[in-house]
């Protein structure tokens, strides 16, 4: 039992698997502080106010907190255009490239009509039957 566990962990699937939510995990730090640190005050500057998570509006007591929601917005938008422009663009490129097939190179055969048999395309008599061939 534990060697068929080994084995099932030792997998290539779960461990690319773990090491790409590792990935992630770091990747989403970066973007967060991206978001926060960079992004937040730049918007900020044209909208005037220095963080979005200050947004909120109140209604019979309830608070509607529509900064944190536009904070999400773009910190998941900037991870779809990362995640986009630098893992599945390139992967598509050099997939594309991978699955590139040569065209198939012009024929240097043609079949003689009386015996079926491969000649020269250049043949004007069949080696095999001696019949006259067509140009």
């Amino acid at each position: 039992m534990a060697d068929g566990f080994k084995q099932f962990l030792l997998r290539g699937n779960v461990v690319d698997m773990a090491v790409g939510v590792v990935v992630g995990a770091a990747f989403g730090a970066v973007v967060t502080a991206f978001t926060k640190d960079l992004l937040t005050p730049m918007i900020a500057a044209v909208v005037g106010k220095p963080d979005f998570s200050a947004i909120q509006f109140t209604v019979n007591n309830s608070k509607f907190l529509v900064g944190d929601f536009i904070n999400a917005v773009v910190g998941f938008v900037i991870v779809a255009t990362a995640v986009y422009y630098m893992v599945v663009v390139p992967i598509n490129t050099l997939t594309a490239k991978m699955q590139q097939v040569e065209a198939p190179a012009a024929p240097t055969t043609k079949p003689c009509p009386e015996c079926l048999s491969d000649i020269p395309l250049a043949a004007r008599r069949c080696a095999h039957c001696t019949s006259v061939v067509a140009a």
